[in-house]
C-alpha cells in the first residue's frame, strides 16, 4: 500500500504544469498569457519590476497588514515557502499591498522584519492603488476596497506560482496547507524543469 502512494506522488512529481489564464492561437502557435510590464517600490525602497525575476520563478500574493482575516494564515504559508526555498536562488518571492495607503515603505518593512525576512529574496511591494488592483486581475486574483468586507478590502488568498517567462503554471488556496503542500510538489516541479 505504502509503495503505491509512493508511486502515485512521484506521477504527480512528473506531470507537466499547465499554462493558466487566457490564451490565443495565431495561426499554429498558443500565446499564454503572461504578468504585464510593472514597477512598484519594496521593503527596502527599491524598484522591483519583470526585470528583478528575470531568470527566476516566483510566488505571488496580495495582501495588506491590517487584514483582520485571512492574511494571517496566507503569509504563515509564504513564510514556510520563503523557510523551505531561502537559499534557492532560482525562486523568489512578491507579496502586493493592496492598502498602499496605509502600507508604508517603512511598515513593509517592520512587516518583514518581524517575519524574520532580511533578504532580498521576497519582496513586499507598494505602488498606486489602481495599478496594483489592475496587476491583480492579471494574476487571477481579486484585490479591491469593499466597505462591506472586514478591513474594508475584498481579496483572494491565491498564492501563485510565476514561472522564468511571466507565465502563471500553479497556484494554491494560501488559507489551506494541504493545498500549499501540493503547491510545493509543483514548485519542485517548475524549479526541475526549467
Amino acid at each position: 500500500m505504502g509503495l503505491s502512494l509512493f508511486s502515485c506522488q512521484q506521477e504527480e512529481k512528473a506531470s507537466p504544469l499547465p499554462y493558466l489564464g487566457q490564451h490565443e492561437i495565431d495561426g499554429q502557435d498558443t500565446i499564454y498569457h503572461t504578468i504585464p510590464e510593472f514597477a512598484f517600490v519594496d521593503q527596502d525602497s527599491n524598484l522591483v519590476t519583470n526585470a528583478t525575476f528575470e531568470d527566476k520563478a516566483y510566488l505571488a500574493d496580495f495582501f495588506f497588514i491590517s487584514c483582520p482575516t485571512i492574511c494571517p494564515k496566507v503569509k504563515k504559508q509564504m513564510l514556510r515557502i520563503f523557510d523551505k526555498y531561502q537559499d534557492t536562488e532560482a525562486l523568489m518571492l512578491l507579496s502586493h499591498t493592496i492598502d498602499p495607503k496605509r502600507d508604508t515603505v517603512g511598515r513593509l518593512k517592520s512587516f518583514a522584519q518581524n517575519l524574520g525576512v532580511d533578504n532580498g529574496q521576497w519582496r513586499f511591494v507598494t505602488g498606486e492603488k489602481d495599478k496594483i488592483y489592475e496587476i491583480a486581475d492579471d494574476y487571477m486574483s481579486i484585490a479591491k476596497e469593499d466597505p462591506n468586507a472586514p478591513g474594508g478590502f475584498d481579496h483572494s488568498g491565491w498564492i501563485l506560482l510565476i514561472d522564468k517567462s511571466g507565465h502563471i503554471r500553479s497556484y494554491a488556496n494560501g488559507t489551506d496547507p494541504e493545498k500549499v503542500d501540493q503547491l510545493l510538489i509543483d514548485i519542485e516541479w517548475l524549479l526541475a524543469n526549467e
